[in-house]
């Protein structure tokens, strides 16, 4: 190996780089803290990039409205309007939602304060009924509570230790109260300031983009400088599509609830159907929370309606998780059903649910990068496809 300098810089690099690695891997606890650290600053930050990500996909939508004014010259008013429409309609989806939601919740919340007393009563008669049959069970647990009545206690010291409970429960309570307000203060915080620094995103995108170019091209190559921003480029457009695609799933999914159980007559249609849209939000297996809840709503009703929802959700299920994700979801990213599936499971063991929801785009960009790569070594190698079946 020629030691020259190009040679020298690369070998210096990849000693340092090892010495890195070495260090995380032995030290992983100081790595892990400061990474928290770092989050903990820069999540203001972070949570700006997020929601300027989210508002980004309708005012692409919005771009062709406001594109040119009549002498053909830029509108300077349309990133604006364009926001302010994008907000807007975010804004009025959430209302919404929210107006359909909660009427149903306190009148779901009211019918079982009325229904459950009713219902304990019937299962208390149903077991006194059920003793009544059996005369010497009913015999043994009297006998029992006689025996227990019988036992001597130390109501002194009972009173001291529920005394000294009852104490530490409400320290820990007041704790915890402090500790909750501070967390929803700061995360008030923190989506406030995140929201005003995703709107100077937004705003000033064009100049982001043009300085991040200048970045580029001025420390990397032309060569390896395009390759970034192609890998940029294309990692907007699959994350954009697999926000799009997630959405219209979930809003099919919630659609064919709502639209079957209207149908068979099942309650809370409205509610189960908003509910499995906004939980199917997670891949593959958000829908059974809502399957789970919608099916101790109906079951407060009528078990046998609650067995006849929970059949047909595992229709739908079926429908939904072998032919409507992996068409519109996967089509969306550009990746194969099977690959959907591993990126889902892969996600969410590491991350999560977030890792659920990254690891899908994140996956279809590395397989896009790599099916270019295994198409230009093959064109290299002169191997058509025809030749490897």
């Amino acid at each position: 190996m020629d030691l020259n300098k190009e040679n020298i810089k690369k070998m210096r690099g990849l000693i340092v780089f090892t010495i890195v690695v070495l260090i995380g891997v032995y030290r992983y606890e100081v790595v892990l803290d400061l990474a928290s650290f770092v989050t903990g600053v820069f999540a203001p930050l972070i949570a700006g990039c997020a929601i300027a990500f989210i508002l980004s996909v309708p005012m692409a939508k919005f771009e062709k409205l406001f594109a040119n004014n009549k002498t053909g010259k830029a509108n300077p008013y349309a990133t604006p309007l364009r926001l302010i429409l994008s907000i807007l309609l975010l804004t009025a989806i959430l209302v919404l939602v929210i107006g359909v939601v909660l009427p149903e919740v306190a009148s779901t919340v009211y019918s079982l304060a009325n229904t459950l007393p009713t219902q304990i009563e019937a299962v208390i008669l149903d077991v006194q009924t059920k003793l009544s049959q059996y005369p010497e069970l009913a015999e043994n647990l009297a006998e029992m509570n006689i025996s227990m009545s019988e036992i001597n206690m130390n109501w002194e010291s009972i009173l001291k230790s529920i005394a000294s409970i009852m104490q530490t429960a409400a320290t820990s309570f007041l704790n915890s109260s402090i500790g909750i307000i501070g967390n929803v203060v700061s995360g008030f915080v923190t989506f406030f300031v995140g929201f005003a620094f995703a709107c100077y995103i937004l705003l000033q995108k064009k100049n982001l983009a043009r300085q991040g170019r200048k970045l580029c091209f001025a420390y990397l190559s032309e060569t390896k400088a395009n390759r970034v921003l192609y890998i940029c480029s294309l990692t907007y457009q699959t994350f954009a599509n697999f926000l799009a695609g997630q959405c219209l799933e979930a809003v099919i999914l919630g659609a064919l609830f709502f639209i079957s159980m209207t149908i068979f007559g099942l309650p809370y249609a409205l509610l189960i159907g908003v509910l499995i849209a906004f939980t199917a939000l997670i891949p593959i297996f958000g829908a059974f929370i809502g399957c789970i809840v919608g099916a101790f709503l109906i079951l407060t009703v009528n078990p046998m309606q609650a067995l006849i929802f929970i059949g047909w959700f595992l229709i739908l299920q079926q429908l939904e998780g072998n032919l409507i994700y992996p068409k519109v979801v996967g089509g969306s990213v550009g990746l194969p059903s099977i690959w959907v599936l591993a990126a889902v499971t892969v996600g969410g063991g590491l991350f999560g649910i977030m890792g659920m929801l990254v690891f899908i785009p994140l996956v279809s960009v590395l397989y896009a990068l790599l099916r270019e790569q295994v198409a230009l070594r093959l064109e290299e190698k002169q191997i058509t496809e025809s030749s490897l079946e």
